[in-house]
């Protein structure tokens, strides 16, 4: 088989020498002159980019929304810190107060004073007509205070009535009395009333009620007091005593069947 070779023209560059010259016009092409800039060949697309985005500076609203960030969480810490020293303190005043009144329970010992009906006495009650004019129940009402160590002071302002069902009969101020320590006092209240028509249905009922020798009545009692320790008087409390009582008859030697007393306190 014949030897087949390939030789080179003599005419053709070598190729080192034809890649150094491609190298060189290209370095030459885009090499950017100061007097003269190269403009890119034609068909290009060309995309200018501000220089602060090259080099990652972050724009104005960045570091507008950075110290506005920094602004709210300094915020956010004072008011966290305000309220927990705020709960801190309402915690430390509550615990404070909690020890006072074990204190005080345990050195005064309050007891709850008593009330009960000690006497009702009636006049002007006359069922024969429907217009009673001039109706009139004296009340005695016994208050007992058990306490070693507290007095009550009743102050004026203090005011009783009396219910027959949801029809009101009489009505009344207390007097105001300072009652001591371990002492029982008699309350008594002239109650009055301005005038009173009864319907054929009420009248009819008190009078079957009276028959039966048993006529049951409401009084309500409300005083504001003043408990003393000492020298030392606490604020104005308002007492409130609801009595039940069953009476025979409304009239003047009328004996109470039945008798019984409910009290509260209204601290503010």
């Amino acid at each position: 088989m014949a030897d087949q070779r390939v030789h080179p023209r003599a005419d053709s560059p070598p190729r080192d020498s034809v890649s150094s010259s491609g190298t060189d016009f290209a370095m030459k092409l885009y090499q950017p002159s100061s007097d003269h800039p190269v403009q890119p060949p034609p068909g290009t697309c060309v995309i200018q980019i501000p220089r602060d985005q090259i080099y990652r500076v972050p724009p104005p609203e960045n570091e507008y929304k950075f110290r506005n960030y920094t602004r709210q969480s300094k915020r956010r810490s004072r008011r966290c810190r305000c309220c927990f020293w705020m709960l801190a303190l309402i915690a430390v005043v509550a615990v404070l107060a909690g020890v006072a009144v074990g204190v005080f329970y345990l050195v005064i010992r309050p007891q709850t004073p008593r009330y009960s009906i000690d006497a009702l006495t009636f006049s002007g009650f006359n069922l024969t007509s429907s217009t009673i004019a001039s109706p009139g129940i004296d009340v005695a009402v016994r208050a007992d205070n058990p306490n070693k160590r507290i007095a009550i002071d009743y102050r004026a302002g203090g005011y009783a009535v009396v219910y027959h069902g949801g029809l009101k009969l009489c009505d009344g101020e207390l007097p105001a009395l300072l009652q001591p320590r371990r002492n029982v006092t008699v309350i008594e209240a002239a109650l009055r009333g301005p005038g009173l028509v009864l319907g054929t249905e009420a009248r009819d009922a008190i009078v079957r009620e009276q028959r039966a020798g048993s006529v049951p009545l409401r009084l309500n009692l409300r005083s504001p007091v003043r408990l003393g320790v000492g020298d030392v008087m606490t604020w104005t409390i308002t007492v409130k005593v609801r009595c039940d009582v069953t009476v025979d008859r409304l009239a003047a030697g009328a004996k109470i069947v039945s008798k019984s007393c409910d009290f509260g306190v209204k601290l503010w």
